[in-house]
């Protein structure tokens, strides 16, 4: 990537947070450091990397993970560095650390999950409490027949009974098969299928902006074309009427599960054994399932929140998101493994009013907030009035995942909503990770939109084309060795693991992302590289045309991509949504082209702009560059299944 364009964007901010030296000394990273006479944070990660089994090893006794018999050896990299094998010999089952253990220490009566649904209603269960809860729903289960190695479905949405139903799968010793609960019919089929899935847990509905959405009538439809499907455990949440049954296979929660016993044995699992398969959708072909166990992604996620994020017992971690995106099963594994609170929200983010979300932390003493850059953009347009109705003194940071910022985004929450006082924790890396690459940490100072680096652990780098390292320019992020969260490979499909990530440079796994490390260490992701656009032998990365048009008045929010060109290889053409108030015209569509032409150069002046009502995303608020460039060129769009508006796609069709 030698050829890439300098970056015009984000390189030049300044530093705008500075460390406070007494939350670094109180931090949990520091204690990490103190007790292996470690004497700073890059000392820290020097070591980490250069001796990765000591590493995990020590994260396992810091995170205090028991085990029913220890392993023998951390790390065996016989099957070489894309297939190693962790806690070799070990046995644990993880929710004995979620739930078990802690029913003999005071952490028994601390919160375990505080619950609050978009009408109002709110749940609050304590470590106690929420062990009963799994153990009766894991006699529910068992009752019907299932057991260790089977695989369930949860199609609900953010409700306790879904935190209740994921942690008991895992104590019969099953396999979680976590999925959005705005899936239609065919994607359910695809991921249960694929799965031979024994059963699913799904609620009657879900309420969103006042209205109950249906969700076991797409059960009903899946059922018929997954042989393997025996039974459905319905939770009633949204009040649907006239639901169709089928006895025998249909059972409803509040029959079954509360008249179980309050006691269950914990099954005995290897440390490897399978634990969740995550699908995530891929260009072509169908989705993939990314493999975790025991020891792998719930550690990963728990060593994120209590290094990088520093949380603690005392703390509440709220991320917005749903099961079936990885932040889903990252929030309740990370935070039960710290004996910490965490928070279901089921509802939308801006209703009944726009400050629902200051609403939450203030109400539920949210202490570690996660959003995605994307809501922030829609929560600034109301100003600052919203966030200061309410008390947010509870929170130590914000994180933020999902896409990439633009700076005017970032420095409004850290301003209104941070007191410039408070870091924002910019976190990336994927469901194949089991949490982040990249993160920013309590260590290191920010500039506006950057990560401080690498999590503790990580050994990544940006690589050009021919795989060598690159500072102050864009190439891709890569990771040089092996971490206990990585995916154990895709189910069933050995191959295409390997080639999504082990193919183009040898020993290394490639992410798929673009990066930049500038000249103070700050890294930066810049979007997917796949979809990289590269016009007269210069690549450029959408997120960088983007950034420049969202700086306009009137653009809320764009997605650029590379069309074909006879004689450029590609040329950039752009789709912007306007903000209320501001009409499409030719007039503003050449200012648009105009202002990238001068960030970028003219051998990158956009071919056109389009003004289209809104932008093809996933449910977790990523915009799906590929499904906009296939749309445009007329092409096979590929997977749909993680696309949260169908319609979007003929927006894109009909852009003016």
């Amino acid at each position: 990537m030698s050829e890439s364009t300098a970056a015009t964007f984000p390189f030049g901010q300044p530093m705008v947070w500075q460390p406070n030296p007494e939350w670094m000394a109180a931090s949990n990273l520091q204690h990490f450091m103190r007790r292996h006479g470690i004497e700073n944070y890059a000392a820290l990660q020097q070591r980490a990397v250069a001796d990765v089994a000591w590493f995990w090893d020590a994260v396992m006794a810091d995170l205090g993970i028991a085990f029913y018999r220890p392993y023998t050896r951390i790390l065996d990299l016989a099957e070489g560095v894309a297939f190693p094998r962790w806690c070799v010999d070990g046995q644990m089952n993880i929710v004995h650390n979620c739930l078990d253990k802690w029913q003999a220490t005071p952490t028994r009566d601390r919160v375990a999950l505080r619950w609050e649904g978009e009408e109002g209603a709110t749940r609050t269960l304590t470590y106690g409490e929420l062990f009963v809860e799994v153990n009766r729903c894991a006699n529910a289960l068992r009752s019907l027949g299932l057991g260790k190695g089977d695989a369930v479905g949860l199609y609900m949405p953010m409700i306790p009974e879904l935190a209740v139903a994921f942690l008991a799968i895992i104590k019969i010793g099953g396999i979680i098969l976590p999925l959005f609960s705005g899936y239609g019919h065919s994607a359910i089929v695809a991921r249960l299928a694929d799965a031979d899935a024994k059963a699913i847990v799904v609620a009657d509905g879900l309420l969103r902006r006042g209205q109950a959405v249906p969700m076991k009538p797409t059960v009903d439809e899946a059922v018929p074309e997954v042989p393997s499907l025996q039974h459905v455990l319905v939770v009633r949440r949204a009040g649907i009427a006239d639901l169709s049954w089928t006895p025998g296979r249909d059972h409803w929660w509040h029959d079954l599960v509360p008249v179980q016993p309050a006691e269950a044995a914990t099954e005995r699992t290897d440390a490897e054994d399978v634990l969740m398969i995550i699908y995530t959708s891929g260009t072509t072909g169908r989705p993939k399932g990314a493999v975790h166990t025991h020891c792998g992604f719930p550690i990963k996620a728990a060593q994120d929140m209590r290094h990088a994020m520093d949380l603690k017992s005392e703390d509440t971690m709220f991320w917005f998101t749903d099961m079936g995106w990885m932040m889903g099963p990252w929030l309740v594994f990370g935070a039960l493994l710290s004996g910490a609170a965490m928070v279901f929200y089921d509802g939308g983010p801006d209703y009944p009013d726009v400050d629902r979300v200051w609403a939450l932390v203030e109400r539920h003493r949210i202490s570690h907030l996660g959003i995605s850059p994307t809501l922030i953009r829609a929560l600034r347009v109301h100003g600052p009035e919203p966030v200061a109705r309410h008390d947010l003194s509870t929170l130590r940071m914000a994180g933020s995942t999902g896409s990439p910022w633009d700076p005017e985004s970032w420095l409004w929450l850290f301003e209104t909503v941070l007191q410039r006082q408070k870091p924002i924790l910019n976190y990336s890396g994927g469901t194949e990770i089991s949490g982040g690459i990249l993160c920013g940490d309590f260590f290191t100072p920010l500039k506006p939109c950057a990560f401080a680096g690498p999590v503790v652990g990580m050994d990544a780098d940006v690589v050009d084309e021919d795989g060598r390292p690159v500072r102050n320019a864009v190439g891709e992020l890569v990771i040089r060795q092996p971490w206990i969260g990585m995916t154990r490979g895709f189910w069933r499909d050995r191959q295409r693991y390997l080639d999504t990530y082990w193919s183009r440079y040898p020993g290394l796994w490639v992410h798929g992302d673009f990066a930049a490390i500038d000249e103070d260490g700050l890294w930066y992701i810049l979007g997917r590289s796949d979809d990289t656009i590269k016009v007269a032998g210069k690549r450029l990365g959408p997120a960088e045309v983007e950034a420049i048009l969202n700086t306009h008045p009137a653009v809320r929010e764009s997605a650029a991509i590379g069309v074909p060109h006879p004689v450029k290889d590609q040329e950039v053409v752009a789709f912007c949504v306007l903000k209320e108030g501001h009409a499409p015209d030719e007039a503003l569509r050449q200012t648009l082209i105009d202002l990238v032409t001068m960030e970028l150069g003219k051998p990158l002046k956009p071919r056109t702009v389009k003004f289209v009502t809104a932008l093809p995303k996933t449910r977790n608020a990523k915009v799906m560059h590929r499904i906009i460039r296939a749309a445009y060129l007329g092409q096979p769009m590929g997977d749909l299944s993680s696309l949260e508006n169908p319609a979007t796609v003929d927006a894109i069709r009909e852009a003016s």
